[in-house]
């Protein structure tokens, strides 16, 4: 069994598709999407129009999905803008999706964590969480494959337990600033897609984390349109601007 693991695509419509081609040559034989798919200043409702047509694909929705159904007054730009372009029968599709699921007996899914779709596993802002903060999240969870999203920072870990963790990175957005739960940058240092492959082998399950280069221009240019030079640099570089 290979599964390929996406995530946080943030309407990212050309970093999915290099994804897509490099996973769909590699032979696996599921693909699941964690979700934060849409929200973003670049291509929510192709993204979805995209997504929406992969036979056979799993998808999770993140905190996201949730935000775009849910605006209020201190909804982000990027919640809003997916919002106004998206279809009536895409937001159905996004208020479907659940944050965690159970794929089988072995693995389990979740945007966050199992509880939490606005938690890191991995991560505590822009740190590596230790083992006890990765255990205090994981609770009475006893899969062993734990497949997570939302921080962006490509990651594995192998628990005392023997549990793997593993979190694919970010397809779409590879650089944020954050202020909780103190001012904080995610950088990934690359404009690179990113995803994860696992798979089942002799002696348990293995996680590769792989980078695709794409043309990542055509988005920078949609976000520098959108007034988003934050996006720009995160895009075009992997860093967060100044």
């Amino acid at each position: 069994m290979r599964i390929a693991v996406i995530s946080d695509i943030h309407g990212n419509l050309a970093a999915l598709e290099a994804v897509t081609s490099d996973l769909r040559l590699r032979g696996v034989d599921q693909v699941v999407n964690l979700g934060d798919s849409l929200s973003g200043p670049l291509l929510p409702k192709e993204t979805a129009d995209f997504l929406m047509a992969q036979t056979g694909w799993i998808h999770l929705a993140g905190n996201h999905e949730r935000q775009i159904l849910e605006l209020n007054e201190r909804s982000g730009s990027g919640d809003v803008y997916a919002h106004q372009q998206i279809t009536a029968e895409q937001k159905t599709w996004i208020s479907s999706l659940k944050p965690v699921l159970q794929f089988n007996t072995e693995v389990l899914l979740c945007h966050g964590t199992p509880y939490s779709d606005t938690t890191t596993l991995l991560q505590v802002a822009d740190r590596n969480a230790t083992a006890q903060e990765i255990q205090e999240r994981l609770g009475l969870q006893s899969a062993a494959v734990i497949v997570c999203g939302h921080s962006h920072v490509a990651r594995s870990v192998r628990t005392g337990a023997g549990q793997l963790i593993v979190n694919p990175g970010s397809v779409g957005h590879p650089a944020y600033e954050y202020d909780y739960p103190y001012l904080h940058k995610i950088e990934s240092g690359s404009p690179d897609a990113r995803y994860a492959i696992m798979e089942k082998r002799q002696y348990g399950w293995t996680a590769s984390l792989i980078n695709v280069p794409y043309p990542w221009q055509h988005m920078a240019e949609l976000a520098a349109l959108r007034g988003r030079a934050d996006w720009v640099s995160a895009l075009s570089s992997g860093y967060t601007k100044g």
